[in-house]
């Protein structure tokens, strides 16, 4: 296959949620045809409700300052399928996915010919195949692997990663984890590993008696990120979105932190990274405290809290998104705002436009090109009572939310694109064309 014919063939296999199937034998079988690739380097797997991502982008900045060769999967992609596969900070190449994707695609088809696998291989567990062959060809040192849907039976926990990481856990994809934080939180912490390292993020009283039982159960010592930091402006009369933050472990401290990403939020995001990065140390890795305060400071994660001209990009695809999204606004947005939103099926349409839509001079809702996408009709009934706007617009594409933006931003003004990762992706696209 061709790159165009080995997309098309992925995305055949269906949409990555709706067509999923929760469980590890079937990936197990078609890693160890493949040769096991996932046990040739060391493995960092990040969980968690929010925030994946950032740890993910953090962390594989931190590892390029210090010259490692680190493999990055991530999901979604916002515009290329390439964009889940980095090797050294770069997409992998589209001659390289191609040829992976066949030969994933090739061994998928023999298994299930001769019955070792009962169904033919999901599109998340044939694109985590496909990463972790690359980072086996590539020699990578260290693979760091964001957890698709929850981690008890993810795809990405067949590679059985040395160190695990859990952010910021909330509600979110009940119908597939769980009705309660609880639930939610036992499918998360099921990433632990008898002999992992574990990093947590600090969390809801619950969910990390929850977290805790599960490494009380299989003898692990829980490593809490540091939630000992300083934050200040560059000088008492600043006002912009980049601080300068102290962060203190117990290891040691990190001051003059500038990060990249940004948002109050990240600074939780950074201290996971940063215990992450001292657990590589402990495993003998090299990295330097000038490679952590180089990577925090250098990291990209592209559609989060993103600026580009007039536009801001942030998938703020839940309520706890859409809170961190809301305080950035509150605190360094000033501009008009023009809000292009879309969501998916299943979301908390109601408490994120209760978050978000307030902020809106004007609100326009919009359907992503995307299978399980509301349409604007299904989303104007989670308007606010009291919304108080200069007007609502309709659209029936993410091209015509564009146009309709363009003619009602003001002169001063920003057009927000949030609500779905897909919605930004598409949005991206587009203006990219």
């Amino acid at each position: 296959m061709n790159f165009s014919e080995s997309e098309s063939y992925l995305l055949s296999l269906g949409n990555e949620v709706e067509a999923m199937k929760l469980g590890l034998e079937n990936i197990r079988t078609l890693l160890n045809a493949l040769g096991e690739p996932q046990n040739k380097y060391l493995k960092v797997q990040v969980a968690g409700t929010n925030g994946k991502g950032s740890v993910c982008a953090f962390l594989d900045a931190i590892c390029r300052s210090a010259n490692i060769n680190a493999g990055v999967f991530t999901s979604p992609h916002l515009v290329s399928i390439t964009e889940r596969i980095r090797i050294g900070g770069l997409d992998i190449r589209e001659t390289d996915f191609a040829r992976f994707a066949t030969v994933v695609r090739e061994t998928s088809e023999k298994l299930l010919a001769e019955g070792s696998i009962e169904y033919r291989p999901t599109f998340f567990e044939q694109m985590t195949a496909i990463a972790l062959v690359a980072f086996a060809e590539a020699k990578v040192e260290l693979a760091i692997l964001e957890t698709g849907l929850g981690g008890r039976l993810d795809a990405t926990t067949a590679a059985n990663a040395e160190i695990a990481a859990i952010t910021r856990i909330d509600l979110d994809h009940q119908e597939y984890l769980g009705d309660t934080i609880e639930e939610i939180a036992a499918e998360k912490a099921a990433i632990i590993r008898p002999d992992a390292k574990v990093v947590l993020a600090h969390q809801l009283p619950d969910v990390e008696r929850v977290i805790v039982a599960r490494c009380r159960e299989l003898n692990v010592e829980p490593n809490w990120a540091t939630d000992d930091i300083e934050t200040k402006s560059f000088d008492p009369g600043s006002s912009g979105p980049f601080r300068r933050s102290i962060f203190r472990t117990r290891r040691q401290t990190y001051p003059e932190v500038v990060l990249s990403l940004l948002g109050e939020h990240q600074l939780g995001n950074a201290a996971v990274a940063i215990g992450l990065a001292e657990a590589l140390q402990d495993l003998e890795v090299r990295i330097f405290e000038m490679d952590i305060w180089a990577g925090l400071g250098s990291a990209f994660h592209p559609g989060r809290i993103e600026s580009d001209g007039e536009f801001l990009f942030d998938g703020a695809h839940n309520p706890a998104g859409a809170k961190s999204l809301r305080r950035f606004l509150d605190e360094f947005v000033e501009s008009p705002i023009t809000m292009i939103f879309g969501a998916m099926t299943g979301k908390d349409v109601s408490e994120i436009a209760a978050i978000l839509f307030p902020k809106a001079e004007y609100l326009i809702l919009t359907q992503p090109a995307n299978p399980r996408a509301m349409t604007a009709k299904q989303l104007i009934e989670y308007l606010p009572a009291d919304l108080k706007t200069a007007g609502v617009t309709l659209t029936g594409s993410v091209s015509e939310a564009i146009n309709a933006a363009d003619k009602l931003v003001s002169p001063d003004g920003i057009i927000l694109v949030t609500g779905s990762l897909y919605l930004v992706g598409e949005a991206k696209k587009i203006l990219n064309n």
